[in-house]
């Protein structure tokens, strides 16, 4: 019902929305008492609360914990719980995959085990990436009977799992038990249709630990987020724009490609992808900026390393206000607390700067002071109508 009524409301106008996504931005208090976000020297995040509004969103539903591509549908205005993407086909997508319509997609992970099959590290050190390339051809070498199989690496221990065949279905549960101490799981059916493709997903995982046995490091795998292809409402023809994505890791090129934006390569820190949106200005009404090194933190239950990572998006933030956008939103996709070393179901802190926002009392940038903001706490997927109303890219609904 969203969606239709975007569609219905939205008209072209000559302004420029910018979205800002600090990834698992959210977090909980640290040794002194304070959050990540609260322990940053965040001068440039400050001043735009205090000329700009806040608050807080829930990325899917009061006390659901999402996954990276959930937490991004919804501030793409998607509703996660209708539009369900497996992580599968947003990393074969965002390294140009070509998905057929046959095809079942995995995101995996490289892991370390132990001798006795348990795992000692899920991402296996964040290996290079030329490392999961090396890795890959050896695993490309696996033959499962009646379907192609096609590793692709991605980034650092990353890689895209995809087997091609008649009567493979995604209804398949995932192999990584998110914790250490324990062997990958088994893959297991969820409807009667997945059965087959469960049993030679069992099969390429035994492979895999066997042709990797002579490592120490990246010796494993696990693999989740299994999925086909879907179709989705396309950005550009709801909202009547151009959108393109500024990101380094090629799951959220894949999840922008997936809506309709285009994807602009370049960029690999923060100040390299505010120099693409700056090269790319005139061509686009939105732009979708993604820093990913707050949740890599988050997950390494580095609180010092995450909040560090605010700090380097603050600094480069002057570059992208120079730009003079109607309306800057800067949040995130999910929280991931240091201290919990993992995503988690706490409120996002958001803030909107630009034209037309009604400023609220607040003077920092902070989980404390967003619970209070002049924004409320709203579902992520209001996100951004709210900030295509702010600029003048919404009609009047009734008479």
């Amino acid at each position: 019902m969203q969606l239709d009524l975007i569609r219905r409301l939205s008209v072209e106008a000559d302004t420029k929305v910018v979205l800002c996504v600090l990834d698992g931005l959210g977090g909980l208090p640290g040794p002194r008492g304070r959050t990540e976000l609260e322990e940053a020297r965040s001068d440039q995040l400050d001043r735009l609360a205090e000329e700009g509004a806040i608050g807080l969103t829930i990325p899917v539903g009061h006390g659901i914990t999402p996954g990276s591509g959930p937490g991004h549908l919804a501030l793409f205005g998607y509703d996660p719980l209708e539009y369900d993407i497996g992580r599968g086909v947003l990393e074969a997508t965002g390294i140009d995959f070509p998905l057929g319509p046959d095809d079942v997609a995995a995101r995996g992970n490289l892991c370390t085990v132990d001798t006795e099959g348990r795992i000692t590290d899920r991402r296996a050190g964040r290996v290079a990436t030329e490392v999961t390339a090396e890795v890959a051809k050896r695993l490309s070498t696996i033959a499962l009977p009646g379907v192609e199989v096609f590793v692709e690496p991605v980034r650092e221990h990353r890689f895209v799992l995809v087997l091609r065949g008649e009567g493979l279905s995604p209804a398949l549960t995932e192999t990584d038990p998110q914790r250490e101490g324990v062997a990958p799981l088994a893959c297991e059916a969820t409807a009667p249709e997945g059965e087959r493709t469960a049993a030679l997903v069992n099969e390429f995982a035994s492979r895999a630990r066997e042709l990797l046995a002579d490592r120490e490091q990246a010796n494993a795998v696990t693999l989740r987020g299994w999925a086909k292809r879907p179709e989705l409402p396309q950005m550009p023809d709801l909202w009547k724009l151009r959108a393109a994505a500024v990101t380094v890791y090629p799951m959220y090129r894949g999840l922008a490609r997936l809506v309709g934006m285009e994807a602009l390569r370049g960029g690999d820190s923060i100040e390299g992808q505010i120099a693409i949106v700056r090269e790319h200005w005139d061509r686009f009404d939105f732009f979708f900026i993604h820093h990913k090194g707050t949740d890599a933190a988050g997950e390494d239950g580095d609180f010092r390393r995450k909040s560090r990572a605010i700090d380097e998006f603050d600094a480069a933030l002057a570059g992208l206000l120079d730009l003079k956008p109607n309306v800057l939103v800067v949040t995130g996709d999910h929280s991931t607390p240091a201290t919990m070393a993992a995503h988690s179901w706490h409120p996002v802190p958001l803030l909107m700067y630009g034209d037309h926002v009604r400023i609220d009392d607040s003077h920092h940038f902070s989980e404390t002071e967003c619970a209070r903001g002049g924004l409320g706490t709203i579902p992520a997927k209001d996100v951004l109508p709210l900030a295509f109303a702010h600029a003048g890219r919404l009609a009047k609904y009734g008479a």
